[in-house]
């Protein structure tokens, strides 16, 4: 057992095959995303509400399938899941290069964003089965370290590729690396994953949780139990635990102040800086690389901070950041929009690892699918609200003054949440000192 604590993440074979396969996915997105939101609001020229339609039609579908794939995505083969859904999201990337204007656009994101929330669910679920208890925080912060450093890499590339080129390439680049990950998951074999996960799951699963695991999903006379008892008990589970409720109220009481801005970023620097549309990829490459740095640091002092700490801490940030920007003045330099983006990206990168680490560790492994396709849900629910009436009201106000008021918002928010956090995220009584000491031991270890 020391030497695979020893060896950490890195010598699991299956891991590290899905953590580049979601690297090269991830990637190819932030590639996609920056030329839609530049074709759309610069080449296209489309006002605020227009805009405000895209997180709408990318949350639809997670509001219809949400819980249900996160039923699928505990009951399938979750491999043949995810080789699936990266194969079709390639084929409707290439599609959109088709495009010929935004009521085009719409319903095929809106079909691309249906196969990633069957993806989403799939993906954590076959991690949280793969990796010990004790590295959840580290495979938490390895998916946040590829989340943000593609932030990074893709908008800085993808802006050379719109200056040079147009977004169609940058659409095409996001299709080509889907077919690449679709490949990398093709090189893990059945057998592949049953020896890598018979040599780095935690033992007690060796020991007979796996039968327990079966026994709970299985109805009182011994049957399976149906997709609807199992998306009923997945909502039973989260409002039965006082952690996991807290922290989905938490997460979507800020989520639904940050969306109400997050798609209005091009609004704003069509505002702010007419003649720079390479703005909005520096911000985003800034807020990434402020994430990655935040991400860095997290793993070195551990879960010695309380959950209070870093999801208040980093909606704090956000909101600083995001009324920083609100706040700036027509024909800012860039480095003040630098600055905010790191502090965006701090913010971002603490409450995500935190956020995803505790839906991981209170989750039961055979229960990691649905609870994550409910958070999935409820914030696609998030999204069909908000971005419509933040669209609206920047219409109305101006991006400006509405940027720095959410800023403000979020901030409150994250504050709340600061000095609240021992009454909404108590710490447990029991503590297992072993998993804690294997946990430390590792951490030292991997990211030394």
């Amino acid at each position: 057992m020391e030497t695979r604590a020893g060896r950490g993440l890195l010598g699991n074979k299956i891991f590290m095959r899905l953590y580049t396969a979601y690297a090269a996915a991830e990637f190819g997105s932030w590639f996609d995303s920056l030329a839609i939101q530049v074709l759309v609001a610069y080449r296209w020229q489309a006002g605020p509400l227009l805009l405000a339609l895209i997180p709408v039609s990318l949350a639809l579908p997670g509001i219809v399938l949400g819980s249900v794939a996160g039923v699928v995505a505990d009951r399938l083969n979750k491999l043949k899941l995810m080789r699936l859904c990266d194969l079709l999201t390639a084929v409707l990337t290439a599609a959109v290069l088709l495009a010929p204007g935004i009521f085009w656009l719409l319903p095929l994101l809106a079909l691309r964003s249906a196969v990633s929330a069957l993806n989403v669910p799939a993906q954590q679920s076959l991690t949280r089965r793969i990796v010990r208890e004790d590295q959840l925080l580290q495979a938490a912060s390895l998916n946040g370290f590829v989340t943000q450093g593609s932030k990074i890499a893709g908008p800085l590339l993808g802006g050379v590729a719109l200056a040079a080129l147009s977004p169609a390439w940058c659409i095409a680049l996001n299709a080509c690396m889907r077919l690449f990950s679709y490949v990398l998951l093709l090189s893990i074999k059945n057998a592949d994953a049953n020896e890598s996960t018979g040599a780095y799951i935690d033992e007690r699963m060796k020991a007979g949780d796996q039968a327990t695991m079966d026994a709970e999903e299985q109805a009182p006379g011994g049957k399976p139990l149906s997709a609807r008892a199992m998306w009923k008990e997945g909502w039973s589970f989260i409002f039965g635990s006082r952690l996991l409720r807290n922290t989905m109220l938490f997460g979507l009481l800020g989520a639904l102040s940050i969306q109400m801005v997050d798609f209005q970023f091009a609004s704003l620097f069509r505002t702010l800086a007419p003649d720079k549309e390479y703005l909005l990829g520096w911000l985003v490459s800034a807020a990434g690389a402020g994430a990655v740095l935040t991400i860095a640091a997290m793993n070195k002092i551990g879960r010695g901070a309380g959950y209070g700490s870093r999801l208040g801490g980093g909606y704090a940030l956000i909101g600083a950041a995001i009324g920083g920007l609100g706040l700036l003045p027509i024909g800012a330099s860039p480095l003040p929009v630098l600055l905010l983006g790191l502090l965006m990206g701090a913010g971002n990168g603490m409450f995500m690892i935190a956020f995803n680490y505790c839906l991981q560790k209170e989750t039961p492994p055979h229960m990691t699918g649905r609870v994550f396709g409910i958070q999935s849900m409820v914030l696609s629910v998030v999204m069909i609200v908000a971005p419509l009436l933040g669209g609206a009201l920047v219409d109305l106000a101006g991006p400006r003054r509405i940027f720095a008021g959410f800023g403000l918002v979020i901030a409150l928010i994250g504050a709340a949440g600061m000095l609240l956090g021992r009454l909404l995220w108590p710490a447990k009584k029991m503590e297992n000192r072993a998993t804690a000491a294997s946990f430390n031991a590792s951490s030292q270890n991997d990211y030394k």
